[in-house]
């Protein structure tokens, strides 16, 4: 048996029972994590007994407006989207993160080597030596983690996965509902800019009209003036929504991940404002703990905290790390490893902090405190969960009974104008009926489209409190950057592409 073999069964025999005493003493300080239980209402206002209650339909639930252009637009941002592409990447990170705190659970090891050519000084008889050393080793040392500092850093490492992943769903979920609040306004604006165009040529008619009853003398040149400024200033209207039509479209092709100006053709033709299917099923108040991801994602932030103060606990014990190395040194290359050329040496190393003027315990006092604040703000983000579905839910239901006053109203005024400009041609009213019947038509039906448009958003809103958002397949593996020739290389001169 060589030397280096026996060598090896000395460290066995003396590591073995430090490690099966490490095994069994192993344990962790600090607090356990346990999801906490906050009180719930039991229904959302106006809801009917819970027996009767669905569950929300929460799946692709943009679908169900109907719209396959709105439909291929969610498909292209949750593909191209930056904030979308940033949440993957800290997902990334994260994971990278947590194998890195894993790691410390594991011992780590070293290999050296070295040669040296070596000039002796000169003796008294005058003389020197030249000659070189070969040296060769391996070190070794685990900490033995008796207290569980690094187990709760790697308990907080896979809460910082956890809560990562949720915040790549919250950023989903906003930006599923964005797409499709942007696409109705769009729509929206399309219907409002056409309605300004036809109701001003609607109004220029009848100011041609009054212009020909003028030339016969039944009219004045005041009700022609009267009439052509009612039409200029419906006209006027149709600038400002251009623009606001713009600026949605130039939103959602950003939100796509392509310039400004991308979706400026391919969203040219109008189509109708999407219209929900109402009413919808909402669940139970207890449903967003699990489906809300803004809410999910500061749970497991309150228990990444959490696992952090036993961390902090851990660094007031003691700490035990084994080291050990073997190494060899010879005067010639092939001696190397031979007995008379090996040395090697093993132990524990025990380190306790005995005074360090209260700094230990005062980060303890730090970590304590961060984890209160995550606490609190997980219990924040389920009241502005509670408080999102139930603004939504009211503003839903208004604007349901509100766009039927709307729909009934622009009925009878469409009626109105039609019988004040039948009349105003027999000479039986006067201009003003007409141009007041034209006006208030016009914003009928303009309030009626800018209802429309509410109901859709807040049929988007309800769902996006609800924790609606895409549930889809993402790939988080594949990086935006893939490296090449990382190797080692030649270095390029500075400035040098």
């Amino acid at each position: 048996m060589t030397g280096l073999e026996r060598g090896s069964v000395a460290a066995k025999r003396f590591l073995a029972p430090i490690l099966s005493a490490a095994m069994l003493a192993g344990c962790v300080v600090g607090p356990d994590y346990r999801t906490p239980i906050l009180p719930m209402p039991a229904n959302w206002s106006g809801q009917k007994p819970p027996k009767s209650v669905q569950p929300a339909r929460l799946s692709q639930w943009w679908r169900r407006l109907r719209d396959p252009q709105l439909d291929t637009l969610v498909e292209e941002a949750v593909a191209g989207n930056l904030d979308v592409a940033t949440a993957r990447a800290k997902i990334r990170e994260a994971r990278a993160s947590y194998r890195q705190s894993a790691g410390t659970l594991l011992p780590s090891a070293d290999g050296s080597g070295s040669v040296t050519r070596n000039k002796s000084a000169a003796t008294t008889s005058g003389t020197d030596s030249i000659y070189s050393q070969y040296q060769s080793g391996f070190d070794a040392s685990w900490e033995l983690d008796l207290f569980g500092a690094n187990r709760r850093g790697v308990e907080a490492a896979r809460y910082d996965v956890d809560a990562s992943e949720q915040e790549l769903r919250s950023t989903l979920l906003t930006l599923v509902g964005d797409v499709a609040s942007y696409y109705a306004q769009a729509r929206g604006y399309q219907a409002r800019i056409a309605l300004a165009r036809r109701s001003a040529a609607s109004q220029r008619q009848t100011a041609e009209l009054t212009r020909t009853m003028a030339q016969a003398g039944t009219a004045t040149a005041a009700d022609v003036a009267k009439a052509m400024g009612q039409a200029s200033s419906t006209e006027a209207s149709v600038p400002t929504l251009e623009a606001s039509y713009a600026e949605a479209v130039h939103r959602l092709s950003v939100l796509t991940g392509r310039p400004p100006a991308a979706l400026s053709e391919r969203l040219k033709r109008s189509a109708p404002i999407p219209a929900p299917r109402l009413p919808i099923p909402t669940g139970i108040p207890a449903d967003i703990l699990l489906s809300r991801p803004d809410v999910l994602m500061a749970e497991r932030q309150y228990a990444q905290y959490t696992a952090k103060v036993g961390q902090a606990e851990a660094a007031r014990y003691p700490t035990v790390s084994l080291t050990g190395d073997i190494s060899t040194t010879a005067y010639k290359l092939g001696d190397l490893g031979k007995n008379s050329s090996i040395g090697w040496s093993f132990g524990p190393t025990l380190s306790v902090p005995l005074f360090n003027a209260g700094q230990l315990k005062a980060a303890v006092e730090v970590a304590q405190a961060q984890r209160d604040q995550y606490f609190i703000a997980y219990r924040s983000s389920v009241l502005t969960a509670l408080e999102d579905v139930e603004n939504a839910l009211v503003s839903l239901a208004q604007e349901r009974i509100r766009i039927g006053k709307l729909a009934s109203s622009a009925k009878s005024y469409g009626d109105a104008a039609r019988l004040e400009g039948t009349l105003y041609k027999a000479g039986e009213t006067s201009l003003l009926d007409v141009l007041d019947a034209q006006r208030s038509l016009y914003s009928a039906e303009d309030s009626l489209l800018q209802s429309r448009v509410l109901l859709a958003t807040n049929y988007i809103a309800l769902n996006k409190a609800l924790g609606g958002g895409w549930d889809g397949a993402v790939d988080t593996a594949r990086p935006e950057i893939v490296d090449v020739k990382t190797g080692p290389r030649l270095a390029k001169a500075a400035g040098q592409g």
